[in-house]
């Protein structure tokens, strides 16, 4: 791809941009004041892929969506999570334009094909153009059509790992809804230590004790949010997390400023 400088991908959990326990409910402060974030870091290329939160995670779990096709009264499930998640991605790219970013939705279903869960076909080449044009690519964890199962829940972090390998990103930014990676769930446990840096040998070690969402999520919780970076890890990109709910880190972290968080190195 013709650019001229590092593509960065970006991350929003869906725990930072809704209120996760609370069906349908988007956490609009926080939405502009990461919008606004974004602006004022200058970062382009970018692309940014936002998680389902109380959007998409409820209806995927109520019709079963991730499991695949077993009966038709499935057909109207899908088509709910896809408009719930719509709506959500409406949402963050209103509040980005309002910034005055030129973001443009891109929707993971009628771009990818997945088998048994995992990208099988991913059609980058208009996303790709978006980036030369100048313009700001979003997507989203989608419910989409999977090869084998007829359909599936394809999570915003398998897509932000394999776009950030195909085009060769320079690094990934993950905005959580907690400091970064943790000994134990620090909602929980009290002497959680946050992990500031680790390599992925260490990360590999790590992965059996990481544990899952609290809230509903379809899509493997801390655990397969970790997963889903090895492959980008193994090509030397650099993966770094931060509380995207605290003011000003996402800018930080986008602006290569020292930060806390959780920085992942090859090694």
């Amino acid at each position: 791809m013709d650019r001229k400088t590092a593509l960065t991908v970006l991350k929003l959990g869906g725990s930072v941009i809704t209120v996760k326990e609370k069906a349908f409910t988007p956490d609009t402060k926080t939405i502009n004041r990461l919008a606004e974030e974004v602006a004022k870091s200058g970062v382009a290329p970018i692309v940014i892929v936002h998680g389902g939160g109380s959007f998409g995670h409820i209806v995927a779990k109520e019709y079963e969506i991730f499991e695949g096709y077993k009966k038709p009264s499935q057909l109207i499930g899908f088509s709910k999570t896809r408009q719930a998640m719509t709506a959500l991605n409406s949402l963050i790219v209103e509040a980005l334009v309002g910034k005055g970013i030129a973001a443009v939705s891109l929707q993971p279903s009628a771009c990818i094909l997945t088998e048994s869960g995992r990208i099988l076909r991913f059609e980058t080449a208009p996303l790709e153009k978006m980036l030369v044009l100048g313009f700001a690519p979003i997507m989203y964890g989608d419910a989409v059509l999977d090869a084998k199962r007829g359909f599936t829940i394809l999570s915003g972090d398998q897509i932000v790992s394999k776009l950030a390998v195909s085009l060769e990103a320079t690094r990934i930014v993950i905005g959580l809804d907690v400091d970064g990676l943790y000994t134990a769930d620090p909602k929980v446990d009290p002497k959680a230590e946050l992990i500031e840096t680790i390599t992925l040998r260490e990360l590999r070690l790590l992965l059996s004790k990481v544990g899952g969402s609290r809230a509903v999520d379809v899509t493997g919780g801390m655990s397969g949010k970790m997963s889903e970076m090895i492959p980008a890890l193994e090509k030397g990109i650099p993966v770094e997390m931060v509380n995207a709910k605290e003011a000003g880190r996402l800018f930080k972290a986008l602006k290569g400023e020292e930060v806390i968080g959780t920085k992942f190195q090859l090694g």
